[in-house]
């Protein structure tokens, strides 16, 4: 798959702190006692981590996976 750069600075900007938040939200999550909600919880960490890496991913590359499908994002 080619990652080339399909967002400017400002995207790239904003990618990387949505994926930092997503992460920081998944480790207080898992820290302030969400793993005592059984099985649901972990998924519920387990997707928000997931989603938080591929944003960081994004940011860092430069590329939005909506945007390389064709579809027109504001940033």
């Amino acid at each position: 798959m080619n990652f080339t750069c399909n967002i400017g600075f400002f995207g790239r900007a904003i990618r990387l702190a949505t994926g930092i938040l997503l992460l920081a939200s998944a480790a207080a999550l898992y820290y302030l006692g969400l793993p005592v909600a059984g099985w649901v919880g972990h998924v519920f960490q387990l997707i928000l981590a997931g989603t938080g890496l591929f944003t960081v991913f994004e940011g860092a590359v430069g590329w939005c996976a909506i945007r390389a499908m064709g579809r027109k994002t504001p940033f």
